[in-house]
């Protein structure tokens, strides 16, 4: 993760992550936040398919504490094979 996160804690934060279209990516994406802030509402987490249907975008909303919530997630999803883009 580079730069600085303009954010103000604790506070609600919306993490877009994108991969390809596999039966694992949304569950592995789900679980890597889940990892930092516990279980995840099912109405925290949308999933949309691009309109080839070859990549898909998770979006989850969590509440954040602290920096290094976000900073955990950030690395944990930068090392998963899966993810090609997170914002």
């Amino acid at each position: 993760m580079s730069g600085e996160l303009p954010q103000a804690f604790p506070g609600e934060y919306t993490f877009k992550v994108f991969g390809r279209q596999s039966p694992t990516f949304v569950e592995r994406v789900s679980a890597i936040v889940a990892g930092t802030f516990g279980d995840l509402p099912a109405d925290a987490v949308s999933v949309r398919e691009s309109s080839g249907q070859r990549y898909l975008s998770v979006t989850i909303v969590v509440w954040v504490d602290d920096r290094s919530q976000l900073e955990r997630v950030y690395t944990e999803l930068k090392a998963e094979s899966e993810v090609l883009l997170y914002i």
